[in-house]
């Protein structure tokens, strides 16, 4: 049995690599295999399994997110920040900044769509190649989508694994989180672009007057924020009155779109079936598809063979976590292979007696900065890429890796050495 679910898992996961469109019939395909084979009860799937928790999040922030958007806020506050900029050079920077805070709160694909629009009036305006620019809205959102708990989904899945709150991402046990450690790297990350644009004339530039059609979308992503934090606070862990509160601001959300700013019921659908269900379908799959592996034992295997790989050092298992992570995230979806590498670097930290938080830091660090690394190793990259080509302008592999190699190497040296100082 052992042997037949790890083909299973293989199956689907050269499937998920070589048709990514499909992902979500191919993993809930493989969850159906493994629940009629009886490695899984269907109590199990959907008592245990299915982290009801994340899809809550997930959904909850994805309506707010678009609303965020619809609201022209994003917007508004990009031209602020290029008009009080002190030179052009420094404008790129700030948008980048302010593009990767962003994300750390709202889905990194719905980040680049908003900020798109503002880096191409400004590459345009500038007359410089927009290749950067674009290059630089996808890596920094994907940089921050890992800061916190509502991020990115790879954070959501890391929360429910290791009972991680909102506020834990900030502070555990007295120490700075992976939040800090992500900003370390948001750092060098925005040195490196200034290095760009750091020639650039200090001119006027006049981009269309942004009007904000209602502020009431950013009182919810901060009641999101401030609510989480909240529930943090109170209640120890990753607990589900987190999906709850979310799920239930998105509702209010899509109450207020129809009911004040009297959007038809219609259009209200269209943005619910908008929403990336694929991915949330995909997550259910991959939780039952996991949860078999680790009942099979295969989870075990897979530590053991680690641990013979790294011995005693501690150093060595590091290095190894976040090099693999890097170097497969770039070809592979990081959601199915954080799920399963999670319990596995807990297990190899526990072998070697520390806390779990090393080695899962660094795998959640370098399986979400890796993604950078190609532009189709995270959605917001093959989203960029695609607006890019609308116009007129192709993304050779090799021209990506230009930009967008040295900013993974360089921001994921610079959060690692971090997690290593302050974890190990």
């Amino acid at each position: 049995m052992k042997y037949l679910v790890l083909a299973i898992a293989v199956v689907m996961y050269g499937l998920v690599i070589a048709f990514p469109h499909k992902k979500a019939w191919f993993t809930l395909g493989a969850a159906l295999a493994v629940a009629a084979l009886g490695v899984v009860s269907p109590a199990v799937i959907f008592g245990e399994l299915i982290n009801w928790n994340v899809l809550l999040i997930y959904v909850g922030s994805l309506v707010i997110a678009d609303l965020f958007i619809y609201s022209r806020v994003p917007s508004r506050l990009a031209d602020r920040i290029v008009a009080r900029a002190p030179n052009l050079g420094w404008g790129v920077v700030f948008i980048l900044i302010m593009t990767g805070l962003l994300s750390a709160f709202v889905e990194n694909v719905a980040t680049v769509l908003v900020m798109a629009p503002i880096a191409l009036a400004l590459s345009d305006k500038m007359k410089v190649d927009a290749r950067y620019f674009m290059i630089g809205l996808a890596v920094m959102s994907n940089l921050q989508g890992t800061a916190t708990l509502v991020g990115d989904p790879p954070s959501m899945v890391f929360a429910g694994f290791a009972g991680y709150s909102f506020n834990d991402f900030f502070f555990k046990d007295g120490k700075p989180g992976v939040f800090f450690a992500v900003q370390v790297g948001m750092l060098v990350g925005a040195a490196f672009f200034y290095y760009y644009y750091r020639g650039m004339k200090n001119e006027k530039v006049d981009l269309p007057d942004e009007r904000v059609k209602s502020w009431f979308p950013t009182l919810l992503l901060a009641a999101l924020i401030v609510g989480l934090a909240v529930i943090s606070f109170l209640f120890e862990g990753f607990s589900i009155l987190s999906g709850g509160f979310v799920f239930a601001l998105g509702l209010v959300g899509l109450a207020w779109y129809v009911g004040v700013m009297k959007e038809s019921r219609a259009q209200a659908w269209r943005l619910v079936k908008s929403l990336d269900w694929e991915t949330i379908l995909f997550l259910i799959g991959i939780f039952v598809v996991v949860g078999a592996v680790s009942e099979t034992g295969l989870l075990e295997d897979l530590s053991s063979l680690l641990a013979s790989l790294v011995g005693d050092s501690v150093l060595t298992g590091f290095v190894l976590i976040i090099l693999m992570s890097v170097l497969l995230s770039g070809f592979i979806d990081n959601v199915p292979y954080i799920i399963v590498m999670l319990p596995v670097a807990a297990k190899l930290a526990a072998g070697l007696g520390l806390r779990p938080e090393l080695y899962m830091f660094g795998l959640l660090i370098g399986s979400c900065l890796g993604g950078n690394l190609t532009p189709f190793g995270a959605s917001a990259n093959v989203v960029a890429v695609s607006m890019l080509k609308k116009r007129g302008t192709v993304v050779r592999f090799s021209e990506w890796i230009k930009v967008a190699g040295p900013f993974t190497v360089l921001t994921t040296l610079a959060s690692s050495l971090f997690v290593w100082l302050v974890w190990s």
